[in-house]
């Protein structure tokens, strides 16, 4: 019966996708091209050097000699391997969903279980700096000290979730894994990256391929669900679905005492995080403390087009999707209480210092976060073209010799 109503749901869905898309044309092909601009422009060239990246460091077995390392960090603090601070690094430096896509690939590898891969995406799927600075707190509301508050909030909310995620599983575990000491050693680190590099077997050129390959191939399902959800966001707002959707998010945040003028916007910003949190911005109805509360929560929740490409992420292992969903609601919650302390101390209280105590203004730092944005947009088209140029030769010289 399950599978029937999950049979309707679905090709309903689709049916209303497509009814939508021949009804408004005009609308939809607006919606597609904003989502594809964002790709091209921002996702693909920023995410590009960090997918590579990793796959080099994953296949030369430096990300074991990580592990070893930090293994009497992660293990205590998250029960996760030590390389798992690979992906949590990378995560946060890169943004979504760098972090679902290192982890998979550690699942892949063997260097983690079911449980722990399961832990290790539900902590390290975060925001880039550069998103919470240049987009958010510059792009949006013109401030980047508030760049200081939402990072906070975010990064800090995030540690909590991969703390309370440790308990996660625990029962499956053997328990003889709970008494393991787990000792640094930078030789037996380095013996275990010169034993994994052996393994492989794949010449260097082959690896630098294949990193490249999968980096591109991750890109491009990541860019068909940032157009999809785009245009399907857009297709609820005119088809009037989400202001009916939106009455249950009022009456929620009248019980937590914020506008219910927000409810829509933060509709948005559970479907797609960028369209959220400029409208959430442009609401005049609320104050700034409102209003970055709410950009926090959705902040955290990813929004449904991140976690449809997580979930795409993880779909070839055995990692199961329900404990990374739980746990983006649970960094929301937590984010959005951060933001609510330390609004306070981190922005009403703060003054810009330089290490000699002259104040400073901010105009420069927000001139060279708007600068990162624009010399990125500007460029990111050239990168992206030459990227999949670059993904094509592989293609064509592996099919020659094949």
């Amino acid at each position: 019966m399950i599978q029937k109503l999950k049979t309707l749901l679905l090709s309903g869905m689709t049916t209303f996708i497509a009814f939508c898309l021949i009804k408004y044309p005009d609308q939809s092909l607006e919606a597609s091209i904003r989502g594809l601009n964002m790709w091209w422009e921002v996702v693909f060239p920023s995410l590009l050097p960090f997918f590579i990246t990793a796959e080099l460091l994953i296949g030369f077995g430096f990300v074991k000699f990580i592990g070893v390392l930090f293994e009497p960090i992660m293990r205590p603090l998250f029960n996760v391997p030590g390389s798992g601070s690979f992906a949590w690094a990378m995560g946060m430096a890169s943004g979504y969903p760098t972090g679902a896509k290192i982890s998979a690939r550690l699942r892949e590898e063997g260097q983690l279980t079911q449980i722990e891969a399961e832990r290790l995406v539900s902590f390290t799927n975060a925001s880039s700096p550069l998103f919470i600075f240049g987009a958010v707190s510059v792009g949006f509301f013109y401030d980047v000290k508030l760049g200081i508050v939402l990072a906070s909030s975010h990064y800090i909310a995030n540690a909590l979730v991969g703390i309370c995620m440790r308990f996660y599983g625990r029962r499956a575990e053997m328990k003889s894994a709970k008494s393991k000491k787990y000792k640094t050693s930078i030789l037996r680190a380095f013996r275990e990256m010169h034993r994994t590099r052996l393994n492989d077997p794949r010449p260097f050129g082959k690896i630098v391929g294949d990193a490249v390959l999968n980096s591109i191939q991750t890109l491009v399902m990541v860019g068909g669900f940032i157009i999809l959800f785009s245009v399907f966001t857009k297709l609820l707002y005119i088809a009037g679905i989400s202001p009916i959707i939106a009455i249950f998010f009022q009456h929620l945040l009248q019980i937590l005492m914020i506008p219910a003028e927000l409810a829509l916007p933060l509709l948005s910003g559970l479907f797609e995080i960028t369209l959220g949190a400029s409208q959430i911005s442009q609401e005049n109805s609320a104050n700034l403390l409102e209003k970055i509360i709410v950009v926090s929560f959705i902040l955290g929740f990813n929004g449904l087009s991140v976690q449809a490409q997580v979930a795409s992420i993880i779909a070839p292992t055995d990692i199961r999707f329900a404990p990374y969903f739980f746990a983006r609601i649970l960094h929301g919650i937590f984010a959005a209480i951060l933001t609510a302390l330390f609004y306070t101390p981190l922005y009403l209280n703060r003054t810009s210092f330089d290490f000699k105590g002259v104040p400073v203004s901010n105009d420069m730092h927000e001139e060279s976060w708007l600068t990162a944005l624009h010399r990125l947009a500007e460029i990111g088209p050239v990168i992206t073209l030459i990227a999949i140029a670059s993904a094509l030769f592989i293609i064509l010289s592996r099919m020659q010799k094949t």
